[in-house]
């Protein structure tokens, strides 16, 4: 669908409430300065806003060059440690072809500038199979890339760490402590910092479920929206086998077949990342009260 720019470029009412619970009231100043930035950044780079949309961290605008080549998507976020984050993992990957192409940032006004992917639908809407899951997670870890120099990405460790905080705070505003008691939720914290404390060390991608990977060109799955960090490349692997699954069994044999497929994959490890991570898959859905085997599955898991 086509925008007009100004209806283009407004925060709805919606979409603020999302970026108040993940900034803090003041992000509201950054929602009424966004259209401004959006013209300057526009006007720098030459593009038109035709489309809008986001998630819960930022805002990305579909845009056409003046020049008439090919759309670009402007992405910005209130927070420019997370696109200065994002920049240097883009940067990292660049020439990869699993992973979107950074065209352009300007870190300091929380915007970077990413090449289209086409057809781009989302993983979570195709029938993937595990061999392009496969490519895709060879992609991101092969040849592994050590820790950079002067590097702005932090550990794995503070990723996980935050991402339980967060699922702590959600299920105790739910009212939802009695179907994942905190000291369950807990035990799996612990187990999850443990492993990002120890194995491999390679770029992690942070954020790889279905809904951050496009569909790209020769049925190529492409990352897009990586939360970045220094750790276990494994933790990348857990959605990928996690998905939809109703079993032990039937998780156990994803494992074994996407372990096949990609060197460096440890079954044992990311067995063990699926059950600590379990729970925080499992909150979203309980968030919209769904109830199904592969639900009851991650939180027996």
């Amino acid at each position: 669908m086509t925008f007009e720019e100004g209806e283009a470029v407004f925060v709805s009412p919606g979409e603020r409430e999302r970026l108040v619970v993940r900034f803090g009231p003041e992000v509201l100043s950054w929602c009424e300065e966004l259209p401004a930035l959006v013209k300057a950044l526009t006007d720098r780079w030459g593009l038109e806003v035709i489309g809008s949309g986001g998630g819960g961290t930022s805002r990305v605008f579909r845009c056409m060059r003046r020049d008439g080549r090919a759309p670009v998507w402007l992405k910005l976020t209130p927070d420019p440690v997370i696109a200065g984050e994002e920049a240097e993992a883009l940067q990292a990957w660049a020439g990869r072809p699993s992973v979107v192409r950074l065209q352009a940032q300007d870190v300091d006004s929380g915007a970077l500038l990413l090449q289209d992917v086409a057809p781009g639908v989302p993983a979570r809407r195709l029938a993937w199979r595990p061999s392009q899951a496969a490519a895709l997670l060879r992609d991101l870890r092969h040849p592994p890339l050590p820790v950079r120099p002067r590097s702005v990405l932090r550990p794995l460790s503070d990723r996980v760490g935050f991402l339980f905080e967060l699922t702590a705070r959600r299920l105790h505003a739910l009212g939802m402590d009695d179907l994942l008691p905190p000291p369950a939720v807990e035990r799996a914290r612990k187990s999850a910092l443990r492993l990002a404390g120890s194995g491999p060390v390679s770029l992690v991608h942070g954020d790889l479920h279905t809904a951050n990977v496009l569909s790209g060109p020769a049925s190529r799955l492409v990352a897009i929206d990586p939360r970045p960090a220094w750790g276990d490349p494994d933790f990348d692997a857990v959605d990928w086998v996690l998905e939809g699954a109703v079993c032990l069994e039937e998780l156990q044999r994803r494992i074994e077949e996407l372990a096949a497929l990609v060197p460096g994959l440890s079954r044992d490890r990311l067995l063990a990342w699926c059950r600590a991570l379990a729970v925080l898959l499992a909150v979203p859905a309980l968030h919209t009260r769904r109830d199904d085997p592969h639900i009851r599955f991650l939180l027996g898991l």
